[in-house]
């Protein structure tokens, strides 16, 4: 979108220049950001499909965070299965009225890194 307004303002004026420039310097290093993000997930998830085992999360702490624009809840999670030693992992996500203290869930996990997947 920056270099489109970029050229837009050379056709229009200065302001969508500047407009553009900002957008640029702004925009392009977040889009790289995501996607890098979005990369490694998919490739966790991969990972998971392919050598994960099943294992159960239990909460054991559960915090409501807000940052104003966005909130939900900090849940600490007590991981344990066959296979793999039993991990403590936190898991920031939006709010649900059926998480609570005690709850156990599935979850599939990676024993070599304990990288794991909550399944509701």
């Amino acid at each position: 979108m920056g270099p489109f307004l970029m050229v837009l303002g050379v056709f229009a004026g200065q302001g969508l220049v500047i407009t553009g420039m900002v957008c640029t310097v702004v925009l392009v290093p977040l889009g790289f950001v995501v996607g890098l993000t979005v990369a490694a997930e998919r490739r966790h998830n991969r990972r998971l499909d392919a050598f994960g085992v099943p294992a159960t999360a239990e909460i054991i702490e559960l915090t409501e965070w807000d940052t104003g624009d966005d909130g939900g809840a900090v849940v600490v999670l007590r991981v344990s299965g066959l296979g793999f030693r039993t991990f403590e992992a936190t898991w920031k996500r939006s709010e649900h009225p059926a998480l609570c203290v005690g709850l156990r869930l599935d979850a599939v996990v990676d024993p070599s890194g304990n990288l794991f997947r909550v399944v509701l």
